[in-house]
């Protein structure tokens, strides 16, 4: 496999370091185990001769547009975490210029993985128009909003979208994505490179959310995020909801979907996860008891949710730090 990164001034070091580093690793492995694995071909390529990072470390690159087209085009997020730093950086001329050279690449063949902000770069691109994507969880707000036309589930860590494009979630998202390109030569050399680096599977995100932090994005949806935490273990009524927040609930059902990409329902599905999770992590309680705190009529339920939104178990959960 040949491989591009494209390192855009102020990339995140993390995220840029650690997609290198997995694939250095393979590499490694790879010849140390007698896999049979061809070397990984990997270059740190730029649109502009000089590149430096978020923390201001100067990234040697080759031109972008140089002969020998890559298999795989890995885009690293670039180091804006907040939305207002991001919508500015947005603006630059060289992501306009990555946009259409990222274009130009999948034209003539090149499949793209991006990673947490690095996938608003490939959106920028249109690329991601009509097609399954996910992003980092705290910018999904964003991402929804300024690409109506993507598809967007930001609870997945990882979301591949045909057999050219691939997205990855939050920070180090970057080792998940990463790991998935080595997958796809050699699952061996994956799981391997995985071990050597301690790097758990974590195929959702969602449990890594801060809806406090989600809810800030619209003051309708912090509003009603606030009433509902009051009443988490009474049954929900999107009448009341919407007579809390003072709007109708069609009102209120477009926002909560405009905003977070939920149902009002959904949203406290959500929030009743959160808080069962803290009790099962810093209580006795037993699971019935944990389940009437957090508004279920039985333990079963709540099990079951908590399989679905986080892909773990009440003792998996009970277990984690």
């Amino acid at each position: 496999m040949r491989l591009d990164i494209l390192a855009l001034d102020g990339v995140f070091d993390t995220g840029l370091a650690t997609v290198a580093d997995v694939f250095t690793t393979a590499n490694e492995l790879a010849g140390l185990l007698a896999l049979g694995v061809p070397p990984f071909e990997v270059r740190l390529a730029g649109l502009r001769k000089r590149v430096r990072t978020a923390q201001g470390l100067s990234v040697p690159v080759v031109p972008f547009a140089a002969a020998k087209a890559p298999d795989w085009i890995a885009i690293p997020a670039i180091g804006e975490k907040m939305p207002e730093g991001l919508a500015r950086a947005l603006e630059r001329r060289d992501i306009a210029d990555a946009g259409a050279a990222l274009r130009e690449r999948a034209d003539k063949g090149a499949k793209i993985a991006a990673a947490c902000i690095g996938t608003f770069v490939l959106a920028e691109s249109g690329l991601l128009d009509r097609q399954q994507a996910t992003t980092t969880w705290w910018l999904a707000s964003m991402f929804r909003q300024r690409y109506p036309e993507v598809r967007l589930d930001d609870t997945r860590m990882l979301v591949p979208s045909g057999p050219s494009l691939v997205t990855a979630g939050a920070a180090l998202g970057h080792v998940d994505m990463a790991l998935w390109l080595v997958r796809q030569v050699s699952p061996e050399l994956a799981a391997t490179v995985a071990r050597y680096l301690i790097v758990d599977s974590r195929p959702a995100q969602s449990a890594y959310v801060i809806h406090d932090h989600l809810s800030h994005a619209d003051p309708m949806v912090e509003r009603f995020e606030r009433w509902a935490r009051a009443r988490l273990a009474d049954g929900f009524s999107l009448d009341d909801a919407a007579r809390a927040v003072g709007t109708s609930k069609r009102t209120l059902a477009r926002r909560l979907q405009q905003v977070l990409g939920k149902s009002p329902l959904g949203y406290v599905q959500d929030l009743r996860v959160e808080r069962a999770v803290h009790l099962l992590k810093t209580s006795d309680r037993s699971l019935e008891q944990i389940a009437a705190l957090v508004g279920y009529a039985d333990g079963v339920t709540l099990r079951t949710l908590l399989r679905q939104k986080l892909g773990r178990g009440v003792r998996e959960v009970r277990m984690r730090d």
